[in-house]
């Protein structure tokens, strides 16, 4: 693995920062809420994707995914949670404008969410299987090098999210008294939620049954 690591390495660092959904989704948060909750959503979707990490170490992820109905599952799971929040942030659109009293609640929630997004992500599981394993040294502690691999590509992902978050915080706060344009911006965010979703449903396994 050690030989092959500055390649995992920079091949891990180009895809973190080529926009994804996991971008996408913080960039989403941070625009409508801020920076407290954009940076509480990259935290979260790093814990989830930690926990991908290790279910894909411990051979669960592969389990879902060779199997149907846990995959549909999943899927569905995923979906269904990220138009939720969607329709959440279209319908509140422009309600807690300039309400920061409210920001340390919502940075909460918005950790949870985030948490959330990414567990649920059959996606998140593919990208570990499939690009993970081209750098493991066979017979050698695999599930180990999986996982030190796994949360080195998760660390470079949520670094990658909380730049993207603080610039995408400070162009709202810049919008600070602009109620029609945050209104809009907030609209926006839950309709790029809605479409992560949909394009979620759409995920097909890659396993033939």
């Amino acid at each position: 693995m050690l030989h092959e690591f500055p390649l995992f390495f920079a091949a891990a660092l180009i895809l973190a920062v080529l926009p994804g959904p996991g971008l996408l989704y913080v960039a989403s948060r941070s625009l409508a809420a801020g920076r407290a909750e954009g940076l509480a959503s990259s935290a979260g979707t790093g814990l989830g994707g930690l926990a991908q990490v290790a279910a894909g170490a411990a051979g669960v992820s592969a389990l879902v995914l060779a199997s149907a109905k846990l995959f549909a599952l999943l899927k569905l799971a995923g979906t269904v949670y990220l138009v939720w929040l969607g329709w959440g942030m279209i319908r509140k659109a422009g309600g807690a404008v300039a309400q920061v009293p409210m920001r340390r609640a919502g940075a909460r929630r918005a950790l949870r969410d985030g948490v959330l997004v990414e567990a649920f992500n059959p996606k998140t599981a593919l990208f570990f299987l499939a690009f993970i394993p081209q750098f493991i040294t066979p017979g050698e502690h695999v599930a180990l090098q999986f996982a030190c691999l796994g949360l080195v590509s998760v660390t470079l992902n949520t670094a990658a999210d909380m730049v993207v978050a603080l610039a995408a915080g400070r162009l709202h706060s810049g919008l600070a008294g602009q109620t029609g344009l945050v209104k809009m911006l907030q609209q926006g965010a839950g309709g790029v939620l809605i479409s992560l979703g949909l394009g979620l449903a759409l995920t097909r396994r890659p396993f033939t049954p």
